[in-house]
């Protein structure tokens, strides 16, 4: 399928695939750059404008066993990287994920120093990807969905590839917002980073989010850096996710909440999915739309800033 490279300025590229009659973009992140789409806004006409999905344990089940090979990996990494001691990591590593959003931004805020990729290899080199398989089904969901659909996961760029490649579902997305894009390497100007709160970050939903040099889910700075990045209008996007204190902070943000792996509501959820391929049946609407259902693109330009 054909494809062309458009130089946005010298250290971004972004590649734009033609799939029959629909666009598809997929945002590079190699160079780590901070996207704002100002004037590639795509619009439907109809309620909802775009879909944020997160992805692990969102667009396959749980039972696929990656989730807690992840959590053994991890732990082995405290162990046998961090030297810390046996009989506190599995309890350390399980309160960590619960009050930082993910173990490594906990690890990050108690002063443990490591390098963020050879963490991510580490934790993701041996995940039993094989077991994901293709879902035609979901695939199909998502090509039928009129308006752009963003990943946006805690996950580094190479896991989300693997992935989704696994799953089949490599060209449904129009962009990745991962690790890298909130977690840039330092540059020389540090004004230039996504600034974090001085103070705790919480909710009225209940969702507590210590301080942490990590920028991640759920941080509700982390959501308003996402909305930043894909330019969208919180009130017209949906955010799916499995995770209850992630939708809390959605929810703050501003963003239409959609709770995935349970039937019961959540604090701060306005939807919930037994599975994300019951979304057609609780979610009519995201298929209505005024007119034409093809996506617009009112202006190719896209504007980056390079962050610290």
């Amino acid at each position: 399928m054909g494809g062309v490279i458009v130089e946005c300025n010298p250290v971004f590229r972004l590649y734009v695939r033609s799939y029959t009659s629909r666009l598809r973009f997929f945002i590079g992140l190699s160079d780590y750059n901070f996207l704002e789409m100002d004037s590639a806004r795509i619009t439907t006409g109809g309620k909802y404008e775009c879909l944020l999905f997160d992805m692990d344990d969102t667009l396959y089940p749980m039972s696929s066993g990656l989730n807690l090979a992840c959590r053994k990996n991890i732990q082995d990494y405290m162990l046998e990287r961090l030297h810390i001691e046996e009989s506190e990591v599995p309890k350390m590593c399980l309160d960590l994920y619960k009050e930082y959003g993910t173990t490594m931004a906990g690890l990050k805020a108690l002063g443990y120093e490591f390098d963020n990729d050879e963490f991510h290899a580490y934790v993701h080199g041996t995940l039993p990807y094989d077991n994901l398989k293709p879902d035609p089904v979901l695939r199909n969901l998502l090509l039928s969905m009129p308006q752009p659909k963003i990943i946006f996961t805690n996950a580094d760029q190479a896991h989300a590839m693997q992935v989704l490649n696994r799953l089949g579902l490599e060209d449904c997305f129009e962009g990745i917002i991962c690790f890298e894009t909130l977690n840039p390497p330092k540059q020389a100007d540090p004004t230039e980073s996504i600034p974090l709160s001085n103070d705790s970050d919480s909710t009225e939903n209940g969702c507590f989010c210590p301080k942490s040099p990590i920028l991640c889910k759920p941080f509700v700075e982390a959501m308003k850096a996402a909305i930043r990045i894909a330019n969208v209008d919180p009130k017209k996007t949906i955010f799916l996710d499995d995770s209850a204190p992630n939708i809390a902070s959605g929810k703050a943000a501003g963003l239409n909440t959609v709770i995935v792996g349970r039937s019961d509501l959540v604090p701060g959820a306005d939807h919930a999915l037994g599975s994300i391929h019951n979304i057609k049946e609780a979610l009519p609407e995201i298929w209505d739309v005024e007119g034409d259902q093809q996506q617009v693109i009112q202006s190719p330009a896209v504007a980056t800033m390079v962050l610290a």
